[in-house]
C-alpha cells in the first residue's frame, strides 16, 4: 500500500489500520511522499513500513472543534485525551518506545526524514533506487584512486534530521529574551534549533515584541 497523505479524520485512520491489520497476508507500506497525522497511525499497520529517501513522517497530538459551557470543554479535553492513549497503542506496537517518549514527541509535533523515521522505528527501511548499470572496472594502471578521493566523489551521507516546532518557538523565544531582556521560556523536552537571533536594534519593547511574537503563533 503506498501513502502520501496530510492526514484526516483519526476515527477513519482507526479503521483503515483494523482492516489492514486483520488482513491474513503481509501488508507492506510505502511512504512515498508523506505520512502526517492520521495517515502515519495507518502506516503502523504495514508488516514492512517502506520510505522514500524523501519522505517525510509527522506525528502530533489529536485536535478538535468545541463549543459550550466549561463542562462541554472539558469533555472536549477528556476526549482528545483518549484519543491520543488510542493512537499511541498503534505507535507502540510498531516502534517499541515507551508512552511518555510517543507522548513528548506528538506534543512538540515531531516531523521526522526517512533517517529519523527508521532510527525510531516508525519505519523499517528506506526504498532503494533503481538499480544502475555497474562501472567497468578500470585497467590496470588506469583510474587508480585513493580513499580520499573516493570519499570526495562519494561522500558519507548526512545525520537525519528531526523537527520540534515547539523547540523551534522556545529557541526563538530564548534568543529575544537574551537580546531585549524578559523571562526565558521553559525548555522543551527536544533539543532546540539554532535560530539566530536579529542583528540590528529595533527600538521596539520586549512586551511588544513577545505581543507581536504571540500573534505569529496563532
Amino acid at each position: 500500500m503506498w501513502i502520501n497523505s496530510p492526514g484526516g479524520d483519526c476515527v477513519a485512520a482507526a479503521q483503515i489500520y483494523n482492516m489492514l491489520s486483520n488482513y491474513k497476508g503481509k501488508v507492506t507500506v510505502k511512504i512515498d511522499g508523506i505520512a502526517a497525522s492520521a495517515a502515519s497511525v495507518i502506516a503502523m499497520a504495514g508488516d514492512t513500513v517502506l520510505v522514500s529517501p524523501v519522505s517525510m513522517l509527522m506525528i502530533h497530538n489529536p485536535a478538535t472543534i468545541a463549543w459550550g459551557d466549561h463542562a462541554e470543554m472539558q469533555k472536549a479535553i477528556d476526549m482528545l485525551s483518549e484519543v491520543k492513549e488510542s493512537i499511541i497503542n498503534a505507535y507502540v506496537l510498531k516502534t517499541g518506545l515507551s508512552r511518555p517518549k510517543l507522548s513528548h514527541l506528538m506534543d512538540a509535533e515531531t516531523w521526522m526524514d526517512a533517517n529519523k523515521a527508521v532510527e525510531l522505528g516508525f519505519a523499517d527501511e528506506i526504498m532503494a533506487r533503481a538499480k544502475t548499470e555497474p562501472e567497468k572496472e578500470p585497467e590496470e594502471g588506469e583510474g587508480d584512486s585513493s580513499e580520499e578521493d573516493e570519499e570526495k566523489k562519494f561522500p558519507p551521507a548526512s545525520s537525519s534530521m528531526l523537527f520540534s516546532r515547539r523547540a523551534a518557538n522556545n529557541a526563538l523565544l530564548n534568543k529575544l529574551a537574551a537580546k531585549y531582556g524578559g523571562e526565558k521560556p521553559k525548555a522543551d523536552i527536544q533539543a532546540q534549533a539554532e535560530i539566530p537571533a536579529p542583528d540590528t536594534e529595533t527600538g521596539r519593547s520586549v512586551d511588544a515584541l513577545m505581543e507581536r511574537l504571540n500573534l505569529l503563533k496563532r
